[in-house]
């Protein structure tokens, strides 16, 4: 709860800037808000996203992406946020990224697609596929957050520098934190190339795959004495 207490101090921040506030003007009584009253159930939370209309990114979007796979995952991958084919289905990563990455997951780790849980920062797809805006990221990262304290995972693997941004609120490029191994509150975390980048760059795949051997070699070590 923390954790979104902290996103939803940020998106009042980031709101009040908007409306030409300087952070200097203001006490931290004045954007200390409650807790997001967000339910402990995906399904009820999934009625809520789907929803919701508190970015812009709503006015373009045909469906809400909310995330997909298994409610009791052991690991989870977090990407940016939908693109053309995502938008227009619903479901994350079904595009030719989402391709890739079944093949990571599957070819890598051995383990069913549908065997983890996968979702994205934001739930909306941003037009023409550019990156969320801090606004917008901030805005939908409670609904994230909130997945990840009902799913607890273990291992979270974060796809692309916009998704460990926000996750992490750590601004080092992709490059330089892919595949190191972050604990966090909870959980283990592990960054890696966006898959998208992967298309554009597959001289990167090698990287990324001794990044997907060791979260194999993690999720062996937690099936053996646990991360936790």
């Amino acid at each position: 709860m923390r954790n979104l207490h902290n996103a939803l101090q940020l998106k009042q921040l980031y709101l009040l800037k908007q409306m030409g506030v300087r952070y200097t003007d203001v006490t931290p009584s004045d954007f200390d808000p409650e807790p997001a009253d967000l339910p402990n159930d995906l399904e009820s939370l999934k009625e809520i996203v789907e929803s919701c209309h508190l970015c812009d990114l709503s006015k373009s979007r045909h469906n809400v992406v909310f995330g997909e796979g298994n409610p009791e995952a052991d690991l989870m991958f977090i990407g940016e946020g939908p693109g053309a084919t995502e938008d227009s289905t619903g479901r994350p990563f079904v595009g030719r990224a989402g391709e890739l990455l079944t093949k990571m997951i599957e070819n890598v780790l051995y383990i069913p697609r549908s065997q983890v849980y996968i979702a994205n920062i934001v739930k909306c797809r941003p037009p023409g596929n550019r990156v969320p805006t801090p606004t917008e990221a901030f805005t939908c990262r409670p609904y994230l957050l909130r997945q990840i304290e009902i799913i607890r995972p273990k291992i979270i693997v974060t796809l692309g520098a916009t998704a460990y941004r926000y996750l992490t609120n750590d601004e080092s490029p992709i490059s330089r934190v892919r595949g190191q191994l972050i604990h966090a509150e909870g959980y283990l975390l592990i960054p890696t190339f966006h898959p998208s980048y992967l298309l554009r760059n597959p001289s990167a795949k090698k990287e990324a795959f001794r990044d997907m051997l060791t979260v194999k070699e993690m999720m062996e070590k937690e099936n053996s004495d646990g991360i936790r």
